[in-house]
């Protein structure tokens, strides 16, 4: 059965009498050459366990099977169960599990595996809490190569000072190194969504600061809660006095007037130290 193809598709569900969900981001993909290429932009090998979320109907699933040494895929969806069954049943290295993926213990479901990496078709409407998730949940994912919309895609890997430039801008590139691979269409889609999507790839890295996230990453959630206000202001909001920041930003060197979107995770980092020293 070719897991891409409309007709398939189509007769494939009607026998099991599914229809699509609004609620769960529901478009499968009826291009043979784009779960290849995520697959392949996903870098796995036979050595590598991958977790996959929301397979769908299985095409991307059966893509990773033929590379990695197992694939533990995640669908909050029963209704698509016994579909997976009749599509990735003959697969010996696939396990599907029926779970919310914000819900699952991935330490219990994958703390055993050696090698980790995550691909999948991400749900739009939940990418960055997944995303927050997987990151934080301690485990050691190499990469995560993940499909999502394309104006997303792009705040994910936005440059300094740009529009798209935000907190989980500075949260990726604190775990990792964010890359868009390539972009695809909406007519790629079954049924046809009304954004573009993008292919991203997520190396794994090493904090490039020592400061702990929970501590950076409040001060960073506060620069940005008010776009295009300077420090002072954003950050008199979440409660630290105008004149610690404007003390802070003077012993950096930087300008009363910098806002948010001009510093990066070293200046987040250094603006963090000192304004523990005025605090104390």
């Amino acid at each position: 059965m070719d897991l891409t193809n409309p007709t398939q598709i189509k007769d494939l569900l009607e026998r099991h009498s599914f229809h699509f969900s609004k609620t769960f981001g529901q478009n499968f993909l009826i291009t043979a050459r784009i779960p290849e290429k995520i697959a392949e932009g996903a870098e796995i090998d036979e050595s590598t366990t991958v977790l996959e979320i929301g397979p769908g109907i299985g095409c991307l699933t059966r893509c990773l099977a033929a590379r990695a040494k197992k694939v533990v895929t995640v669908e909050i969806d029963d209704r698509l169960l016994p579909i997976l069954q009749e599509t990735l049943g003959d697969l010996s290295n696939v396990q599907v599990v029926h779970g919310d993926i914000l819900k699952t213990d991935l330490n219990a479901l994958l703390g055993n595996e050696e090698k980790l990496a995550v691909c999948a078709n991400l749900p739009y409407n939940i990418t960055t809490p997944i995303l927050v998730y997987l990151l934080e949940s301690g485990l050691s994912f190499e990469s995560i190569t993940v499909m999502v919309q394309k104006e997303v895609a792009q705040r994910f890997c936005a440059e300094r000072g740009s529009k798209d430039y935000g907190a989980i801008t500075l949260f990726l590139n604190y775990y990792t190194k964010p890359k868009m691979l390539f972009s695809v269409g909406a007519g790629n889609f079954l049924p046809k969504p009304r954004v573009d999507s993008a292919v991203l790839r997520l190396q794994a890295i090493q904090p490039p600061v020592d400061t702990p996230p929970e501590d950076l990453f409040r001060l960073i959630r506060a620069a940005f809660s008010m776009r295009r206000k300077t420090l002072q202001n954003t950050l008199a909001s979440a409660g630290i006095s105008k004149e610690r920041t404007a003390a802070a930003l003077e012993a950096l060197n930087l300008p009363a007037t910098t806002r948010g979107e001009e510093l990066g995770l070293a200046e987040y980092a250094a603006l963090a130290r000192e304004l523990d020293k005025t605090e104390q």
